[in-house]
């Protein structure tokens, strides 16, 4: 069912203060069982599995997304769900987050905008997207009581030192840098969780993506595994801007999924906040060679300067790996979907979709033909 709301430091002494001492774990889970779910940005790529996982579990669901960069289509296998609500709308509006709240027993926040080609482009646009809808969301469910499990980025550690621990400084970047103003949006909205938490008692965690990977994602704002599985399958050139030698770890979505899930019905979490992701460092270029394998392509591997697609001084971090240990102490487990497996999947999903357009086309035009 769709609908749609109208729119209604140190101290002085040198030594670390107390209010920089760090959290207390969480003890009590944010879930305790299926009951009802909110999930803000849920028709978005990683949203979207969530919700299939929240509905297999016998939680009922509500997703709102204003969609402007999710899709109702990533909810086509739920869409009649009995237990699945849609509303069209922005959770950075008041109103809207405080009707979405109030009868929620947790609130899943991934509402965002992400892709570091749509940050050139329109920085004002995703700055403030995702540092207002976090705070209007945390201000709503506090007000409400409402347990909530917030997604930041891996973007905050900037370019610290590896692998990436979750209690150590952020570090976002210059301000005359658009890419820092991304993570200094994503760190702030989990200091105003923290905040919530220590003021207002609001039961709250918070997780650190690092890049995931799989069904749904599209390379229109810069992902890099889409945008080379549609270069690869094309015959074009598989365009990777720098040298190549800088590193990832990709997660696959379903299990990014399933940590969040974990995350919110754990009663170990270790800290409020927790980096989810994957441990398995790759370097773009070698990640290229693969879906160019996979595919059996033909495609040039070709380096672009990274002057040459996004803005003077945006800075790609040469190596972006987590700590694990606070997840596994959650959760028991870890995201280990092969990197290897996750392509070949991905590359046999675009191709079966590329061989129903091209059928589609087909019956079109035999249609036409007939009909004059």
């Amino acid at each position: 069912m769709t609908r749609s709301f109208p729119a209604g430091a140190q101290s002085s002494s040198g030594s670390s203060s107390s209010s920089d001492s760090p959290l207390p774990p969480v003890r009590q889970p944010l879930s305790s069982g299926p009951g009802r779910a909110v999930v803000t940005g849920g028709a978005g790529f990683i949203g979207s599995h969530l919700v299939e996982l929240l509905l297999q579990g016998d939680y009922s669901v509500h997703v709102v997304d204003d969609l402007s960069t999710g899709k109702l289509a990533n909810l086509a296998a739920v869409k009649d769900h009995p237990r699945l609500t849609v509303t069209i709308a922005s959770v950075a509006d008041a109103d809207v987050a405080q009707r979405t709240v109030a009868d929620a027993d947790i609130v899943f926040h991934l509402a965002g905008v992400v892709g570091v080609r749509r940050l050139a482009e329109e920085p004002l646009a995703v700055m403030q997207a995702n540092l207002h809808s976090t705070e209007s969301m945390l201000r709503a469910c506090s007000l409400k009581g409402v347990a909530v499990l917030v997604t930041s980025s891996s973007e905050v550690y900037g370019d610290g030192p590896v692998p990436f621990v979750e209690g150590s400084p952020v570090r976002p970047g210059s301000t005359e840098g658009l890419r820092g103003g991304y993570a200094c949006a994503k760190a702030m909205g989990e200091w105003l969780a923290s905040a919530y938490a220590e003021q207002n008692k609001l039961p709250v965690v918070v997780a650190r993506l690092f890049n995931t990977v799989g069904p749904r994602q599209t390379g229109d704002h810069g992902m890099v595994l889409p945008r080379f599985v549609q270069q690869a399958l094309r015959g074009e050139p598989m365009t990777v801007y720098g040298g190549g030698q800088q590193t990832r770890c990709f997660a696959h979505v379903r299990d990014v999924a399933r940590a969040l899930l974990g995350l919110a019905t754990s009663a170990t979490v270790p800290g409020r906040v927790v980096n989810v992701g994957s441990a398995m460092e790759t370097p773009v270029r070698t990640l290229a060679e693969m879906v160019r394998d996979a595919a059996d392509s033909s495609s040039s591997i070709r380096n672009v300067p990274f002057g040459d697609v996004f803005p003077e001084g945006f800075v790609d971090p040469p190596r972006r790996v987590p700590s694990l240990e606070r997840l596994l102490a959650a959760n028991g487990w870890l995201p280990q979907t092969p990197l290897d497996a996750i392509v070949a999947e991905l590359v046999e999903l675009a191709r079966s979709c590329a061989v129903r357009s091209e059928t589609r086309l087909e019956v079109e035009a035999e249609s036409g033909a007939l009909r004059s």
